[in-house]
């Protein structure tokens, strides 16, 4: 055999090789999808709080939410994160609290994607200090 084909085997081996493994490490046809989640939001004077909803148990406890203020259309680039809490699993669903923040607005709560759930973002609600 010569080195030419001898080469030229080796490389056949090797694309049949990292062929295999791009197949064996691609996520299955099988795999669960990401569950879907609703979050929701309620200002209590500047309270704010409210929880998050998904059938899969994972999506709704021990999930971080992040509390945005609004400055103009709803997800522009000038909306700030201005506290965050860990949702806590009470009567089934995940509830959050970020407490009483002292700061009127407009407010809406988010929640990241993860491996098993989607993300997702609240309705806006209006925070006035109660006198």
């Amino acid at each position: 055999m010569s080195t030419r084909t001898t080469t030229r085997t080796l490389a056949a081996a090797v694309g049949l090789a990292t062929a295999a493994a791009v197949l064996v490490s691609a996520p299955s046809a099988q795999a669960a999808p990401r569950a879907n989640n609703v979050v929701t939001i309620k200002a209590e004077g500047t309270d704010l709080s409210g929880t998050v909803k998904s059938k899969r148990r994972a999506c709704k406890d021990e999930r971080k939410v992040f509390l945005v203020k609004q400055k103009g259309a709803k997800g522009g680039s000038d909306d700030k994160v201005i506290a965050t809490d860990t949702t806590e699993l009470q009567n089934g669903v995940g509830e959050w609290n970020t407490g009483n923040t002292g700061i009127e607005g407009r407010f809406y709560a988010k929640i990241k994607r993860t491996a098993l759930c989607k993300g997702a973002t609240s309705a806006t609600v209006r925070a006035v200090r109660e006198e």
